[in-house]
């Protein structure tokens, strides 16, 4: 029988190059005698724990409000701050009054006027500094709003915070132009106005005659809406620009859909309004009906508006 050939020797292949095994990482250990040997070492991490935001209360965590996840936390803190307040104060009711930052008293318009008309004489020949004489010029003309807008807030203060509990406490948008005269009005008589001031590019102080306790202000436009309208009795809009706009036809809105209690809207100055907005012609077109022309109504004087608010709510002025 044949013999079976022997399979051949593997040759050993040279051995691989051990690995160095790398420590293991581990934190110090420190001796039970740390205490006694390396009190500054424990002193500054306990300083760094009391320093940390992770220790503080998480409404002082400035990091943690700021964060886009907790937004709802902070539109829920606006909803519920003004709300306690006013609950404070036995508000029951409001009269808002819109308008423009503009349109501001006689004095600030002719000065305003005479800056303009100073800066084109400089140079006669900017169609820009032209346009801004006529600006001001027009904004002048319109002062008399800025009047009119003070003596209707005093006329709604004087008869109806005589008692602790409050109805038809003006509140305006806190910032100047009719929203100052507003405050004012209430703020010639010795009576509380209510600001809800929002944060603005052009960095919008509110104005001096809001009451202190009850001059808020928000981040978000939705709950500040939300306040306007919560309370609103009834809803006095003077001449103002694109604020006022969206204002008024929010308002309008949520009374053509009855998402908001039947109030007066009272467009102020039939004659700036009628050039601005044809509603006549939106029913005309169709895109409004004839019965949503009377969701609102003209004012000329404050004593008529006024008297539409108390016939509306069937009530009359107090002595």
């Amino acid at each position: 029988m044949p013999k079976r050939p022997k399979s051949p020797v593997p040759t050993p292949s040279p051995a691989a190059e051990p690995k160095p095994v790398e420590p293991v990482k581990t934190c110090a250990i420190l001796p039970d005698t740390t205490l006694g040997d390396d009190v500054a070492l424990v002193a500054e991490n306990m300083e760094a724990i009391l320093a940390s935001p992770s220790y503080s209360l998480a409404q002082h965590d400035r990091l943690l409000m700021d964060r886009p996840e907790t937004r709802g936390v902070r539109m829920l803190l606006e909803l519920h701050k003004p709300e306690l307040a006013f609950q404070e104060h036995r508000i029951h009711s409001t009269v808002i009054v819109f308008g423009g930052t503009q349109i501001v008293e006689r004095g600030a318009a002719k000065r305003r006027l005479t800056e303009a008309r100073r800066a084109a004489q400089g140079n006669p020949d900017s169609p820009k500094l032209k346009r801004d004489v006529e600006r001001a010029e027009k904004l002048l003309s319109r002062s008399y709003y800025y009047d009119a807008a003070r003596e209707f807030a005093r006329l709604v203060s004087i008869d109806n915070q005589c008692d602790d509990a409050r109805d038809f406490v003006v509140v305006t948008g806190g910032g100047p132009g009719i929203m100052e005269a507003a405050n004012r009005g209430a703020f010639d008589v010795g009576c509380q106005s209510i600001g809800l001031n929002i944060k603005l590019p052009a960095e919008q102080q509110p104005n001096p005659f809001i009451t202190p306790d009850l001059c808020f202000q928000f981040k978000y436009f939705a709950l500040r809406k939300f306040h306007f309208i919560l309370r609103a009795a009834a809803v006095v809009l003077f001449p103002g620009g694109f604020g006022t706009l969206d204002e008024m036809f929010e308002t309008l809105t949520l009374r053509q859909t009855h998402r908001m209690q039947p109030v007066p809207i009272i467009l102020f100055g039939r004659e700036y309004w009628s050039k601005i907005i044809d509603f006549r012609q939106m029913a005309d077109e169709g895109v409004i009906s004839d019965d949503h022309l009377d969701l609102f109504s003209w004012a000329e004087t404050p004593e008529e508006a006024w008297k539409q608010i108390v016939d509306f709510h069937n009530a009359k002025p107090k002595a």
